[in-house]
């Protein structure tokens, strides 16, 4: 797969959650910091504000995508001066009760409706281009922008809203989709800032971005740096310079943290063989790849895959800061 599906694949933990949801003014409700997650809320109609911590209320209108990447506290109401109500529960592990409850009471005004959502994380899964997201990406609806996002909404909206057969795979795929579909919305959003670097820089440069996705769509291969050069189009040292600034590590050392990332995966998700993961993470050996994939994660493969959550979790990113595009 290319690195963005790549990402989506491995950083879930179990089933994203979503709902739609009809606030009647006056109304206010708190979000709590749920570490090792990600959330989004859509403006599906009406309107509202978004009350980030330490931050200038922000307004919403219907299209606005906001998606909260490391899962950071938040509050949204009709008006910045309505008192917020604050979390009985974690929408993430009560099936969205507290996005329900919340919506049968409210005041005679106008109607919002949002449709919210979020994903849990696997901690040591955590690629690094996550890390390089802010706390808080605001997407503004504009005519014209974003097309494949609005149409995800729209469907997810929709089949949310009137379940039918297949409902569950549906909107579960829908939900991976719309997360795609943010995430590229950032990335061009970012390419077009003159002082833009990292993985949006990395994903926008074509001859980084040729290496990566080789990188991604065969990890077992056996690359050197000279290869993946060539397929950059550059000179090796020039290649590796460039890789490093914009990645965060050099070439190979990327490869080896994917090559592990992706047997993590397929630990918890297959039965497969030791031997046959060594060989699809690139490894000669059981015992060279047993070797690799306990530096990286602290555990043997074995005991990883009986309890891949006592691995230790990867660092997140302190960042915090609303990205308006």
């Amino acid at each position: 797969m290319d690195v963005l599906s790549d990402v989506i694949a491995v950083m879930r933990a179990g089933r994203p959650r979503s709902a739609r949801v009809e606030w009647r003014a006056p109304w206010g409700q708190r979000f709590p910091d749920v570490p090792g997650s990600a959330g989004f809320q859509v403006v599906l109609q009406g309107s509202g504000w978004l009350l980030p911590p330490g931050e200038e209320p922000i307004a919403l209108s219907v299209g606005d995508v906001v998606f909260f990447p490391h899962g950071g506290s938040y509050a949204m109401a009709d008006s910045p001066s309505t008192p917020v109500a604050e979390p009985q529960c974690d929408p993430l592990t009560e099936d969205l009760d507290l996005f329900s409850s919340a919506s049968a009471g409210g005041g005679p005004g106008a109607v919002t409706v949002l449709l919210c959502g979020g994903y849990r994380l696997d901690p040591t899964q955590t690629h690094p281009i996550l890390h390089d997201l802010p706390a808080l990406i605001h997407l503004p609806a504009r005519l014209g922008g974003n097309p494949e996002l609005r149409a995800a909404v729209e469907l997810l909206g929709a089949e949310i809203q009137r379940p039918r057969l297949g409902a569950d795979t549906v909107v579960s795929s829908l939900l991976d989709m719309l997360l795609l579909f943010i995430l590229r919305a950032w990335f061009d959003a970012e390419h077009g800032h003159c002082a833009v670097s990292g993985w949006a820089q990395a994903l926008a440069d074509p001859g980084i971005s040729a290496a990566l996705d080789a990188m991604h769509r065969d990890p077992a291969h056996p690359w050197t740096v000279a290869e993946l050069a060539g397929r950059a189009r550059s000179s090796r040292a020039a290649f590796a310079r460039r890789f490093t600034a914009l990645v965060g590590q050099p070439p190979l050392a990327y490869l080896t943290w994917w090559r592990l990332s992706s047997a993590g995966r397929l630990l918890r998700e297959s039965d497969a063989p030791l031997s046959e993961i060594a060989v699809r993470a690139g490894y000669g050996s059981e015992f060279a790849f047993a070797n690799a994939f306990k530096r990286q994660y602290g555990l043997a493969p074995g005991r990883y895959r009986r309890n891949p959550c006592s691995a230790p979790a990867a660092p997140t990113a302190p960042t915090r800061a609303v990205v308006k595009t």
